[in-house]
C-alpha cells in the first residue's frame, strides 16, 4: 500500500472521466454475444403470485403489488432478432442492462410472512428464498436504525456489477448509482400511492447486509435500504438520518483498469458502528428549508420559478399512469421550444416540498401531519443544479444555476449552446437538439470530507433521484425527456462557467420530442 494524494473516490473519479483527446483509446472490447442475464433466479423457494393482486390497492399484497410494479416492473417488451428480447421496465437504466435487483423484507406475519423475498420482475412475482424472522440481523446491520421500528417491510436494493461494467467498464459504478436513484424516484412516489412512508437508509453495515441476503459480495452488493412504515401512522417528528460516514482511504495500491469499481466499493463500505461523532452527522432533512443556496452570483439575472405543484388526479391516478408510461426519448425536434411554465413545474417537482394528501386511496391522509414532504435523499444539500437553456420560450438562451431555497433561475452565462452540448455530450443529437439541459453536479472533496468516500454512492444516487423526478414530471408534461451519463466531464465546467469545484455527475435532457411514440 501507498500513501495517496487523493482518496479512492477522487481517483475514481478522476480515472473514469471522458476526455475528448482520449475516448477513443478507451473503446471497450465488448462480447455483444453474450450480453449479461439482468433477472435473478431462485430455483428453490414459495413464489407468490403479485399479478392477481394488481387490483384496489387495499390489501397488503395488492399495496405491495402497485407498489413494486410502479417502481421496478416490466411495463414493455421488445423482441430482439438473436437475442434475449428486451424488458423495459418502470426505472431507466443505461443501456437497459438493469443491475438493480429488489428484495423485500417481512418482518411480521400476516398476509405476507415473515421472510426474505427476491422480486421477480419478468413475471411480477415474489420468491420467498428464506423463512426465518430478518429483524434481528436487518437492525443489527442498519445499526438499530429507528426507521427500522415500526417498519412492517423493508425494501433492499442490490446491483449485480457485471450486468452494467461488461459494457461500461469500470465508470459503471456511475451508473449503477444513478440507476438505482431512479428506481428510488419511483419507489417513494409508489410508495405515497400505497399509503406508506419510506425512510430512506445509505448507511449500513455493507458485509452483514450482504450475508443476510446471501449474496457474493464479490459480483453482488447492497446499495440502499428503505423501511416502509404504514402512513396513517406515522406521528411526530420523523426526520431520521439517511447517510453515515465510510473511512477515507488514502493507503491503496496501483489499481489496474477494471479493477477500480470493485476497490472502490469495497473501501466506501461500512463495518463497523459510527463513532459518536459520525453518528451525529445528518443531511438536510424534509425540513431542509432552512438551508441556504450555495451560489448567489452578482449582478446576474434573476428568474423565479415558484409553481404550483403538479395535479396527478383523484388517489393518484394520473402518477401512477406516469410512473407506467414513461420512456426515455430518443430525437427531439432541434428548436422546437418548450414553454417558461413547464420549466418551472419540472423544478418545483424535483425540488420542493409535494401534497401527498392527493395521492393517497386513505381520506386520513388529509389530516396527516406530513402531508407536505421532500423526497428522502441522502443528502440532497450537496447536489448543485445548472440548467443550459437553447429553446425556452420566455428564458433567455444561457446557463443559469438553479437555487431551490430561494427557488429562482440565476444566469451565469448568456449564449446558444447548442454547439457546445453536442460536444460535450460526446456528440449525441440528444445534447443538441434538446431545449434545456441540466445538470447534476457537487463538491467531491467537500462531499468526501463530511462521507468519506461513501460519498461517491450518496451522490450520485442522489442525481438519479432527482433525475427520475424531471423524468416523471417532463412525461406528465408530455415533453421529452432522457439522462445521460457519458460526458466529457471537465470541459463542460469550463464550456458552461460552471465553478471549477463542481465535478459533474448527471445530464437530463429536455424537449419536444420528435414523435408521439415512445420506444
Amino acid at each position: 500500500m501507498t500513501k495517496q494524494t487523493f482518496s479512492i473516490a477522487r481517483t475514481y473519479h478522476e480515472r473514469t472521466k471522458y476526455d475528448p483527446d482520449t475516448i477513443n483509446q478507451r473503446v471497450p472490447n465488448i462480447d455483444w454475444d453474450r450480453p449479461p442475464v439482468p433477472f435473478k433466479d431462485y430455483p428453490i423457494g414459495t413464489t407468490i403470485d403479485l399479478k392477481p393482486h394488481i387490483g384496489d390497492r387495499q390489501t397488503v399484497l395488492s399495496r405491495l403489488s402497485h407498489l413494486l410494479y410502479c417502481t421496478y416492473g416490466v411495463t414493455a417488451r421488445i423482441p430482439q432478432i438473436a437475442r434475449q428480447d428486451l424488458f423495459l421496465r418502470a426505472a431507466p437504466s443505461a443501456g437497459g442492462l438493469y443491475p438493480a435487483e429488489v428484495y423485500l423484507l417481512s418482518q411480521l406475519d400476516g398476509e405476507l410472512p415473515q421472510g426474505l423475498y427476491n422480486y421477480q420482475v419478468r413475471d411480477h412475482s415474489l420468491v420467498r428464498f428464506w423463512d426465518s424472522d430478518p429483524t434481528a440481523a436487518l437492525k443489527s446491520a442498519c445499526f438499530s436504525h429507528p426507521a427500522l421500528e415500526n417498519a412492517p417491510f423493508v425494501i433492499v436494493t442490490t446491483a449485480v456489477f457485471f450486468r452494467s461494467s461488461w459494457r461500461y467498464q469500470d465508470r459503471a459504478y456511475r451508473r449503477i448509482h444513478l440507476d438505482t436513484g431512479h428506481l428510488l424516484g419511483n419507489l417513494e412516489l409508489a410508495a405515497a400511492l400505497t399509503d406508506y412512508r419510506p425512510y430512506l437508509i445509505g448507511g449500513f453495515r455493507d458485509q452483514a447486509l450482504n450475508d443476510l441476503l446471501y449474496l457474493n459480495g464479490e459480483e453482488e452488493g447492497a446499495i440502499a435500504v428503505v423501511a416502509l412504515q404504514e402512513r396513517h401512522q406515522v406521528t411526530g417528528d420523523r426526520s431520521f438520518a439517511t447517510a453515515l460516514a465510510s473511512e477515507t482511504d488514502h493507503d491503496y495500491p496501483e489499481l489496474p483498469d477494471g479493477s477500480l469499481l470493485g476497490y472502490l466499493h469495497q473501501a466506501s463500505a461500512i463495518d463497523s458502528a459510527p463513532s459518536q461523532s459520525e453518528s451525529a452527522q445528518e443531511p438536510a432533512t424534509d425540513e431542509g428549508d432552512n438551508c441556504e443556496d450555495k451560489y448567489n452570483f452578482p449582478f446576474c439575472t434573476k428568474v423565479s420559478t415558484v409553481s404550483d405543484p403538479l395535479d396527478w388526479g383523484e388517489g393518484g391516478t394520473g402518477l401512477e399512469a406516469t410512473l407506467l408510461q414513461r420512456r426515455s426519448t430518443r430525437a427531439y425536434q432541434g428548436g422546437a421550444e418548450i414553454e417558461l411554465e413547464q420549466v418551472k413545474a419540472l423544478l418545483n417537482f424535483a425540488y420542493q416540498p409535494q401534497p401527498v394528501s392527493q395521492l393517497s386511496t386513505n381520506n386520513a391522509e388529509e389530516s396527516s401531519p406530513d402531508r407536505w414532504e421532500l423526497p428522502n435523499f441522502c443528502d440532497r444539500d450537496l447536489i448543485q443544479t445548472f440548467v443550459a437553456t437553447t429553446a425556452v420560450n420566455g428564458l433567455d438562451d444561457g446557463c443559469y444555476y438553479y437555487a431551490p431555497q430561494a427557488q429562482e433561475l440565476r444566469q451565469i452565462r448568456f449564449k446558444n449552446f447548442r454547439r457546445e452540448l453536442h460536444f460535450l455530450c460526446l456528440g449525441q443529437d440528444l445534447g443538441r437538439d434538446a431545449a434545456m439541459v441540466v445538470f447534476h453536479t457537487a463538491d467531491l472533496d467537500g462531499a468526501i470530507a463530511r462521507w468519506g468516500d461513501r460519498a461517491y454512492r450518496y451522490l450520485h444516487l442522489d442525481a438519479g433521484h432527482l433525475g427520475q423526478r424531471l423524468n416523471l414530471a417532463a412525461t406528465h408534461l408530455r415533453l421529452g425527456v432522457s439522462g445521460i451519463a457519458g460526458f466529457f466531464d471537465d470541459r463542460v465546467n469550463d464550456v458552461l462557467g460552471i465553478p471549477p469545484d463542481e465535478a459533474v455527475l448527471y445530464i437530463t435532457t429536455l424537449g419536444q420530442p420528435r414523435s408521439s411514440r415512445r420506444p
